[in-house]
């Protein structure tokens, strides 16, 4: 199913791909987090085991599939506010303050509900829109350097593509 296009429906092409990878960057983005989810993600983490504040912010993008990566800005006044209401106690070692749930931190921490499990699609599927802007950026790459028979053969493998992505859909 090759098929030849002159240079300016090829650069057309080339536009339409970097509208989709600017939609998927989009999505990837997301909404923005509340400080009630900052908080809930802090508490479900901490519930697990002892954490400093780096490493909560890390937890919270890996969990999220990258979805999701509060600033320090935000993670840092949430721990002290809820050091200030007794739910963590700040344990210092080596220059670096460590958080653990108090017995009234685990009571609240109980009923927090992981925010990067809430069920969004953002959030719930982030691999999905990531693959879409790797797609999008590839595909890019071939408009811009590939030669027409490259250009061919990628075209043919983004219809067969399309087609699958579709059949999956008709499954169930």
């Amino acid at each position: 199913m090759s098929s030849s296009f002159a240079p300016n429906t090829a650069d057309s092409l080339w536009q339409m791909m970097d509208q989709i990878r600017g939609s998927f960057d989009r999505r990837m983005q997301g909404p923005r987090k509340s400080r009630g989810d900052v908080r809930a993600a802090i508490l479900v983490l901490l519930a697990e085991e002892p954490m400093h504040g780096y490493q909560i912010i890390r937890e919270i993008e890996e969990r999220s599939g990258g979805a999701w990566k509060p600033s320090a800005g935000s993670v840092y006044p949430t721990l002290q506010q809820i050091a200030d209401e007794g739910l963590v106690r700040v344990e210092e070692s080596n220059a670096r303050k460590t958080y653990a749930l108090t017995s009234e931190g685990e009571t609240e921490a109980a009923s927090a509900s992981a925010p990067w499990s809430a069920g969004e699609r953002g959030g719930a599927f982030p691999a999905l829109p990531k693959a879409g802007v790797e797609l999008a950026h590839a595909v890019s790459q071939v408009g811009h350097t590939g030669s027409a028979a490259q250009v061919d053969e990628a075209i043919d493998v983004l219809v067969d593509a399309r087609r699958r992505i579709y059949a999956i859909l008709a499954q169930g």
